[in-house]
């Protein structure tokens, strides 16, 4: 079981760039997409999160994560160095506070893929997030999925139970994509991200002079 921790002093990024929680179950594919969107859009960076799990092969540290030991978590948790932080399949992940808001003050989107108690807790600390839910085409090829990577049936079986868990939680997110096609998916999420930085907000924040210009008397 996840364990969540939502803390009470997040950082409140002011830069011009946009937050995006992804979120799926195990299997849905959401690695691959979010790998396919940042070949696909310029200005767009996945966090890089702090972990406790081993180094696997061909694995670099800073690249897909920041590999630490139980101390260096405690610490960076006891300081208060995480947006969010959880217990994940025995290991311990967490979000830097700091690598996100300097990503966002850079006017660089920034993806969190992280499930729904890690969005819970962006959503509580104030952060206004686009939140994405991946979903499965069915609940057949999510576990044919699961199969596909060679993991005992005694793994499949509980990561089945926890992708059922995770799922539930869909009506959540603002948006819904069906990863059925990957290609569809890919464009679904581009559309979504391209989307969300011509709201009007973020608009006014990146051409500010323009617009006042436009509309001077």
């Amino acid at each position: 079981m996840n364990r969540y921790k939502i803390l009470n002093d997040p950082v409140q990024p002011a830069g011009r760039g946009r937050l995006f929680v992804i979120s799926a179950p195990s299997g849905g594919g959401k690695t691959s997409l979010v790998q396919a969107l940042r070949g696909a859009l310029d200005n767009v960076s996945v966090s890089v999160s702090h972990t406790t799990r081993p180094r696997r092969g061909g694995e670099t540290d800073g690249v897909a994560y920041h590999f630490i030991d139980n101390d260096e978590f405690d610490a960076m948790a006891t300081a208060g160095e995480f947006l969010e932080h959880a217990n994940v399949f025995d290991h311990r992940y967490g979000t830097s506070k700091t690598a996100i808001d300097e990503l966002l003050q850079a006017d660089i989107d920034v993806i969190l893929e992280i499930d729904w108690q890690g969005a819970r807790a962006v959503g509580a600390a104030g952060l206004n997030a686009v939140t994405i839910f991946i979903m499965p085409p069915s609940i057949h090829e999510l576990e044919q999925r699961l199969r596909g990577r060679g993991d005992t049936d005694s793994v499949v079986r509980r990561r089945m139970r926890d992708a059922v868990n995770e799922m539930s939680h869909y009506a959540e997110y603002d948006y819904l994509i069906f990863n059925d096609s990957f290609q569809q998916a890919l464009i679904d999420l581009t559309a979504v991200v391209s989307a969300s930085r011509l709201e009007r907000a973020a608009q006014q924040s990146r051409h500010r002079e323009l617009l006042d210009s436009l509309v001077a008397p």
